[in-house]
């Protein structure tokens, strides 16, 4: 059922990608469009793990540089029944991280300088963990698939803005029809996104929990690294914002506005899942939920020893 959900969402994706074609040239645009969104796709299953470790400027992870991180990704990928996945490390001070590859056999898990501080080992193998289960469930493909297509339908609106739309006979919409589109697309992208999105959020927190065997320890990550990012501004995220749905927490710096087209379901909610699951009930929320909020500390949050990263 997942996977037909998927699949109708990301032919949604392609369908939009006809309409703003053909708000832009007609008929002519629509089948420009189709080509685009064939080529574009194509790219995405061979070539967007690649480009979203670029544009993040991401560095290789080798076992003798980081002995102690790749060790804890080898351990969790082994307990997935995983190939062990690339690992790199992006130079941010939020903590953050994410998966991406076409397949277990490709995949990559790049983490955050921020994360490796803020984080006790306990509460890195949760992350991790997490991103491995979006690995497993073959996500990273599906999420980079519609990362560039949205980023691909947000270029053609633009291209129809400055080159005016077509002037083809056969073109009912206009110059109204191609307003529409430039205005509705991108955000009828970002819906589509979201919708991808927060369902398989949940899940890996879910799959996640079993693989590192410490929902309390995802819980703490989650939360702790929200409090962090809120107040911590990521350029290569914000002039990027289709590649926000790949983080563990979402990376834009936004006010009100970005809150209404959130990524990711509510942390609050997925916390209170996780608690549930290792059965801490309303109390253990609570108790949790009321820890101090800080930044990155030696030691690790919670007054625990952050490990060979604190």
């Amino acid at each position: 059922m997942a996977t037909l959900r998927t699949f109708l969402l990301l032919a949604a994706m392609t369908a939009l990608f006809l309409v703003v074609g053909y708000a832009i040239g007609g008929g002519t645009g629509a089948v420009i469009a189709l080509v685009m969104a064939a080529g574009t796709n194509l790219f995405a299953w061979w070539g967007s793990a690649d480009m979203v470790l670029r544009m993040y400027r991401a560095q290789p992870v080798t076992p003798m540089a980081a002995p102690e991180l790749y060790r804890l990704v080898a351990e969790l990928a082994g307990r997935a029944g995983l190939p062990v996945p690339k690992v790199y490390l992006i130079e941010s001070d939020q903590p953050n991280a994410f998966a991406t590859g076409r397949d277990p056999d490709h995949a990559a898990v790049a983490v955050t300088r921020g994360l490796m501080q803020a984080m006790s080992r306990e509460e890195l193998a949760g992350v991790i963990a997490h991103e491995l289960a979006h690995i497993k469930h073959r996500d990273t493909l599906t999420m980079a698939v519609a990362a560039t297509l949205a980023g691909a339908i947000g270029f053609l609106a633009q291209f129809g803005l400055f080159f005016g739309g077509s002037r083809d006979r056969d073109n009912p919409l206009g110059g109204i029809g191609l307003l529409l589109a430039m205005i509705v697309a991108p955000l009828a992208a970002m819906l589509v996104q979201m919708a991808i999105s927060r369902g398989r959020e949940f899940e890996a927190d879910r799959e996640g929990a079993a693989i590192c065997g410490n929902p309390r320890a995802l819980a703490s990550a989650l939360q702790r690294i929200e409090q962090i990012a809120t107040g911590t501004y990521v350029g290569a995220a914000e002039r990027n914002p289709a590649t926000a749905h790949l983080f563990i927490i979402n990376p834009l710096h936004g006010g009100a506005l970005a809150g209404m087209f959130r990524t990711h379901p509510p942390t609050a909610e997925r916390i209170r899942r996780l608690l549930a699951l290792g059965g801490a009930g309303r109390a253990g929320t609570a108790g949790f939920a009321a820890r101090p909020a800080a930044g990155p500390r030696p030691g690790g949050p919670w007054g625990r020893r952050a490990g060979p990263w604190g």
